[in-house]
């Protein structure tokens, strides 16, 4: 029992005096972490301003940007363990990292997964930094390409952060990726409205209004019979943005409005026929048939 309590001991001051042994090591490798946060940061702005000046892509300015950030931890990182731990060379760091990859690659595989799913957005650049865009049920202006998320700004006010992999794996509608953009607004007018003068009228209704485009023209289609009128539909082109398209939405309606009441033409509602009849009379009509069978 003696002999187990002093090997006991041994081990323990053995490892108390590694300990003391490995303090300034040790306190040496926490402040290259503090440096390396320090100098992430610089590296990042200095990169980032390199990049606005040689880089005309705000996304590979972006890649840039924080793939040096990126980078500076890896380094000082590495430069930390090999001063904490003096007895630990190159060879044994590449094993370390090529074991550890298999590990942590299933741990992270989503955030893997999202990171180059990043780094492909950044470079192939579907969309652009202020794009309106639309994935999947969210809808708005983007913000910010990072390398695990792409953030929008919904036209609410709100910020919506979603995983790069499934932006990078879902269809996205970029709305402004070119210069105008083409709105469909539907008109029903009366039976008897006689359609030339209608498509003439609704025509001469877009002109002039502010933020339709001259080109392309104007167009008024006619679609279809429906319940109560007969289907129009009023094509036009504005600038892309959503704020601009809805008001000039607004500006639209109110001029097709006017036209058709200076034309007289009339925009019908739905019409619904019913017919009421006396239930008792029905069932007296059933119970003589009855009783004659």
């Amino acid at each position: 029992m003696t002999a187990i309590l002093q090997e006991i001991q041994t081990r323990l001051v053995q490892l108390v005096g590694e300990t003391v042994q490995l303090l300034p090591a040790l306190l040496i490798a926490f402040i290259i972490l503090v440096l390396t946060k320090w100098a992430a940061k610089n590296v990042q702005q200095v990169v980032h301003r390199g990049g606005r000046r040689l880089l005309r892509s705000r996304s590979l300015q972006s890649l840039l940007s924080q793939t040096s950030y990126v980078a500076s931890w890896v380094v000082g990182v590495l430069a930390a363990a090999v001063i904490a731990f003096p007895n630990l060379g190159l060879g044994d760091l590449v094993a370390f990292l090529g074991l550890g990859s298999v590990a942590i690659g299933f741990a992270f595989q989503d955030i893997f997964k999202n990171f180059l799913a990043g780094i492909l957005l950044l470079l192939q650049e579907p969309f652009e930094l202020h794009d309106q865009i639309i994935v999947g049920d969210y809808e708005g202006t983007v913000e910010e390409v990072a390398i695990r998320s792409t953030q929008i700004r919904t036209y609410r006010g709100e910020r919506v952060v979603i995983p790069n992999s499934m932006v990078f794996t879902s269809p996205v509608e970029v709305l402004t990726a070119f210069a105008f953009r083409r709105t469909d607004l539907a008109i029903g007018v009366d039976y008897n409205t006689p359609l030339p003068m209608a498509v003439q009228v609704l025509k001469e209704a877009l002109d002039g209004i502010e933020g339709v485009m001259d080109e392309p023209d104007v167009e008024v289609d006619v679609v279809g019979f429906g319940d109560s009128s007969i289907d129009l539909l009023v094509r036009y082109w504005t600038v892309p943005q959503r704020a601009e398209v809805r008001r000039v939405q607004t500006r639209v309606m109110m001029a097709l409005k006017a036209a058709c009441d200076r034309a007289n033409i009339s925009i019908p509602y739905p019409i619904r026929t019913v017919y009421h009849y006396d239930q008792r009379e029905f069932n007296e009509l059933f119970s003589r048939s009855e009783s004659q069978n």
